[in-house]
């Protein structure tokens, strides 16, 4: 399915609540993976692939969290989706406070997965520089064997090696100019710490406790600014808590489901 020229993935019935999975970068729709086959039979699961990543065309590479966030309400809306559970993961967390921020009252919960509320500091910013100088430079691929190392735990890479290279090797497939383009987006949003303590829906934080990119403490500091949030940190897992611990990581949103019906 397309929307917006974006591709969509619908699993599930219609009438059934709704949750948009939002995934990380440079990752794709795939990340969810688990998750979708989890919760198909009760839930409606709409996964996408965020614009210049994956089966989603990469147009001009010239993107900002805004035209991500432009993209998830044509999603809702086309979907005609009645307050859907948004549930993202890193970049797909920035795009989901952002858009909580932006439009709260079309939204029914929050699930907040390995991410920050914080804009890039000046150092964030360069280091989003340096990325695009490599793939400038060394190319996409030498980018992403770069980069995706530092998302998974060193135990998942060691005992799950080919599903990590799995995870590797599509992302290796993403285009220079749509990788270029969410570190551009990434380093240009805006800091959503403000709005947290407005939050009025429901809201789930899980991290993983070796995460290398955005520690714990940071999370449950953002955790703590949010009212009546749950906060969740998962043992053995990095970045990637849906992939790395997939049966804690449902668990614990099914849980959370289940307490708002």
């Amino acid at each position: 399915m397309k929307i917006n020229n974006l591709s969509i993935f619908t699993s599930g019935q219609e009438n059934l609540k709704a949750i948009i999975f939002v995934h990380g970068f440079p990752y794709d729709h795939h990340m969810w993976d688990a998750q979708v086959e989890n919760f198909i039979k009760e839930y409606y699961c709409i996964t996408y692939d965020i614009r210049g990543l994956g089966q989603s065309p990469e147009s001009d590479g010239q993107y900002t969290m805004e035209s991500f966030v432009d993209d998830l309400e044509k999603v809702i809306n086309e979907l005609n989706l009645d307050k859907p559970v948004l549930c993202g993961l890193s970049m797909g967390g920035y795009i989901s406070l952002r858009a909580v921020e932006r439009m709260e009252n079309k939204l029914g919960a929050l699930i907040l997965c390995d991410t920050k509320s914080v804009a890039d500091d000046d150092q964030g910013r360069l280091k989003r520089a340096a990325g695009i100088k490599i793939i400038n430079e060394e190319g996409s691929e030498k980018f992403v064997e770069q980069f995706v190392p530092n998302c998974f735990g060193e135990k998942f890479i060691k005992e799950h090696n080919s599903e990590y290279r799995e995870v590797l090797n599509r992302s290796k497939q993403n285009s220079s100019v749509g990788l270029k383009g969410c570190l551009l987006a990434m380093a240009g949003r805006t800091d959503t710490t403000s709005y947290l303590s407005k939050i009025s829906i429901p809201v789930l934080i899980i991290c993983g406790k070796e995460d290398k990119l955005i520690p714990a403490d940071i999370m449950k500091s953002m955790a703590e600014k949010i009212k009546g949030s749950k906060f969740i940190v998962v043992e053995n897992a990095g970045h990637m808590t849906p992939i790395e611990s997939k049966d804690i990581v449902n668990k614990r949103i099914r849980e959370f489901l289940t307490c708002l019906s």
